[in-house]
């Protein structure tokens, strides 16, 4: 099964770094975020990736053409013009660029790789956030709901402790960064047939507004709850916390290695 991943955008929300690359090349513990997402649907034996490239795309497909090098021990004859690999550890992927537009909405995007999903059921998500949802479990749920498209939802960790007082204004209870509001939101992570790109109009199509709204209109979007570990990368500090979490040895989406 295809695995499409939206890695398109100029992530001006976190502009210290991606002035220089593309959002989903900003590391985490030393690996592009990009690798994170990708190792953790590998994990679930999905290794079949369609990333859609616009800003600054060349330096996605760097990264990938360069890749194995990179993994490797190796000798480098510059009289020869030779390379002897010694070692190496490659990951079971394939993966294809495509070049979406600089410019290109999300539903955009998703609508110019459509022939390149092969009329298939396909999974989607963005570039930019970390999850240790069971991707197999999401897949089956979405199998069971036999809707055109089923997203993740999640209850997001509120950013501040929260008080509960009494009538007093007395501290009756203090939790540090609880649940929000009970509100589910959309995590991020789809599985979708290919009715959905009935639904996409053109590039300036954003996937996460009318795409959405109309298939919830019509009874065609299923959710598939996950109140396991959930973190997008939107911002500097965002991605310090990440960094924290992978430092500490113990990262929650790091389920390849568990």
């Amino acid at each position: 099964m295809k695995v499409v991943i939206l890695a398109g955008g100029t992530g001006t929300r976190i502009s210290e770094e991606t002035i220089v690359k593309p959002k989903p090349m900003v590391e985490i513990g030393g690996k592009p975020i990009l690798w994170h997402i990708m190792k953790t649907y590998s994990h679930y034996g999905f290794n079949d990736f369609i990333i859609c490239l616009g800003y600054k795309g060349y330096l996605i497909k760097e990264y990938f053409i360069n890749y194995f090098y990179h993994q490797s021990d190796l000798t480098i004859d510059m009289k020869n013009n030779s390379i002897d690999v010694h070692s190496n550890y490659s990951e079971p992927w394939k993966v294809t660029l495509i070049d979406t537009g600089a410019e290109t909405m999300t539903g955009g995007r998703i609508k110019r790789i459509k022939d390149y999903t092969e009329n298939e059921t396909f999974m989607l998500t963005y570039g930019d956030g970390l999850s240790n949802i069971d991707y197999n479990k999401l897949l089956e749920n979405h199998k069971k709901a036999k809707k055109f498209a089923t997203l993740s939802a999640i209850q997001p960790i509120g950013r501040f402790g929260a008080l509960e007082l009494d009538d007093n204004n007395f501290v009756k209870s203090f939790r540090e960064k609880p649940k929000g509001d009970g509100a589910w939101i959309n995590g991020g992570f789809f599985v979708l047939e290919q009715e959905i790109f009935n639904f996409i109009e053109n590039d300036s199509t954003v996937w996460e507004k009318t795409p959405i709204e109309k298939l919830a209109e019509i009874n065609q979007l299923n959710s598939y709850k996950h109140d396991g570990f959930w973190k997008p990368m939107d911002t500097l500090r965002d991605k310090n916390e990440l960094d924290s979490i992978w430092a500490s040895g113990n990262a929650d989406w790091k389920i390849w290695d568990k």
